[in-house]
């Protein structure tokens, strides 16, 4: 018998994880990444960007109003967002395919710092700026002809690799 809300109690546990938004602007993904993040216990989330459009209303829908539940802010630039990354002395984590990018299962955990996982926009990705200062940067292992996935989807295997390595 499937169980409703109500019937589960799952312990609440929060991962000293930020997830790092780089210009994610689509509104359904945005609601979908506070859902998941909160799914996961993620700590916080940092969008990067201008004019993120975090409008309560149109992202609720994908939120299932974990949106009141995530403590999040917004850095206009890449500049202060990396200043800020590098002063608070994360293990910063980029998902993205490149030339030295590993695969996700190859990720190390450093048990002394938190963890900044850096996401990148549908469009293109996570800047270059950003890749360039990223402790590691990992990919998820795809077997069809497609190299890439929604960023949420691909958010989604991150965190449940990072949260079953603590």
């Amino acid at each position: 018998m499937q169980l409703g809300h109500q019937d589960i109690s799952f312990d609440r546990k929060t991962f000293p994880i930020t997830l790092v938004c780089d210009n994610i602007y689509f509104q359904r993904n945005i609601g979908s990444l506070f859902r998941i993040s909160e799914a996961f216990g993620v700590e916080k989330i940092i969008f990067l960007g201008k004019n993120i459009p975090l409008n309560p209303r149109k992202i609720n829908k994908t939120s299932r109003s974990t949106h009141l539940h995530i403590p999040y802010s917004v850095i206009g630039e890449t500049k202060e967002l990396i200043d800020y990354l590098l002063a608070t002395n994360y293990e910063i984590i980029a998902l993205e395919i490149t030339n030295t990018s590993k695969p996700l299962q190859e990720i190390v955990i450093p048990t002394s710092k938190k963890i900044a996982l850096i996401v990148g926009s549908e469009i293109n990705g996570i800047c270059n700026e950003i890749l360039t200062i990223s402790n590691q940067t990992v990919h998820i292992n795809m077997f069809g002809e497609n190299s890439s996935m929604n960023v949420v989807q691909a958010t989604s295997i991150a965190l449940y690799e990072l949260i079953n390595k603590e």
